[in-house]
């Protein structure tokens, strides 16, 4: 009988162990590189890698690929240091004639690929450095990746609540009305006597954070990053570049503290994830350096910084202005540098600074530098 346990052991054994070698073959060179190949072969391992990290709503969201999220991070390999420079989706680029935001979704459209392309180019010229790799991702994978994780403690800095997050799927929910409602509505809504929350309430729900460290999941960690109409100072887009960086150091740490790169079944699924929900031009065969990368600087100092326009209650200035709506932006709400229309000079320095020294006070330029 102990002699049959064992051979029913063994073969279980040898099912499983083989279910593993085939997944790790499946996927190679990813996986198969990551856990034999100790090398990191990226051409700029020995100096700085810069990347730049966009996030999408894909699926159903309205504006689907509209960059909802734009950061440029720039890794010092070197001195084990990474810089975040959060740009705001508004800024206005004259070469695209229109608004960074939309950079990807347009190039996209007219060809497949064309986004990461145009995206990289106008992010570049803002900041005046090298691109080398981008990374888009949708809402889908960001909070997949998030759960598979068991959830990210988060610092929130301040209380948040915002009465108008918009509820997937009901962006135009009539909320009971009737057609001659909703153009009376739509009057009040255009006259600002009424708000869109006023009119249509089911399209939005109540979220709320406290302040301090929290246990998010996937969805409340999407909702923290995405809100735009929280009340008071949370309300501004500095303080949401802010947020998305507190989530970003959030994975990062629990990343590392469940040493999911060392844990083949977390490989796994995260490249599963991966591959569904992003576009890069990372190619399949780099991704093993980079986990290997990410390993070597699992200890770097991260700064984080944001291009905006200044703090109205303590007089701040900022690197860029709101212009006055006109025909030269299509009406729209937009922001420019404060140094003049398509004239990035003063924030490329600003940003060079940033990532060459970490303290740019003596400048003389106004520091958007996020604690």
């Amino acid at each position: 009988m102990r002699k049959k346990i064992l051979i029913i052991i063994g073969v279980l054994f040898f099912v499983i162990f083989g279910k593993v070698i085939i997944t790790t073959l499946s996927l190679s060179p990813f996986l198969f590189q990551v856990l034999f190949n100790k090398n990191i072969d990226l051409k700029k391992t020995q100096d700085r890698v810069n990347v730049l990290l966009l996030g999408v709503g894909g699926g159903n969201h309205q504006g689907p690929d509209l960059t909802d999220t734009i950061i440029f991070a720039s890794f010092d390999i070197k001195n084990n240091r990474a810089t975040l420079v959060s740009i705001p989706r508004d800024l206005w680029i004259e070469d695209l004639g229109g608004r960074i935001n939309t950079a990807y979704a347009n190039a996209e459209y007219v060809k497949k690929g064309g986004g990461i392309i145009v995206s990289s180019a106008a992010v570049a010229k803002v900041v005046n450095q090298p691109i080398d790799y981008v990374v888009k991702i949708d809402f889908n994978g960001f909070v997949k990746a998030i759960d598979l994780l068991g959830g990210i403690n988060v610092d929130v800095k301040n209380q948040l609540d915002d009465y108008q997050y918009p509820i997937s799927g009901k962006e135009t929910d009539v909320c009971g009305h009737t057609d001659q409602e909703i153009i009376d509505l739509s009057a009040q809504i255009s006259t600002n006597s009424a708000t869109n929350l006023d009119a249509f309430p089911c399209r939005y729900k109540h979220i709320h954070f406290d302040k301090g460290i929290q246990l998010m999941s996937g969805e409340q960690a999407l909702e923290f990053v995405r809100s735009r109409h929280a009340q008071g100072d949370e309300g501004s887009d500095f303080a949401r570049s802010k947020r998305q960086e507190e989530v970003l150091k959030a994975i990062k740490d629990k990343v590392f503290s469940l040493s999911v790169l060392i844990n083949p079944s977390k490989l796994v699924d995260f490249y599963d994830i991966i591959r569904g929900s992003i576009d890069t031009n990372i190619k399949e065969s780099e991704f093993d350096d980079f986990v290997r990368l990410a390993e070597k600087i699992r200890t770097a100092k991260i700064d984080s910084t944001v291009l905006d326009y200044g703090d109205e209650k303590t007089q701040r200035p900022g690197l860029l202005i709101h212009p006055d709506i006109s025909g030269m932006y299509h009406n729209e709400w937009v922001l420019i540098p404060r140094m003049g229309n398509d004239n990035f000079t003063e924030i490329q320095k600003y940003v060079d600074c940033e990532i060459k020294i970490g303290d740019c006070s003596i400048l003389g330029i106004p520091n958007a530098k996020t604690k």
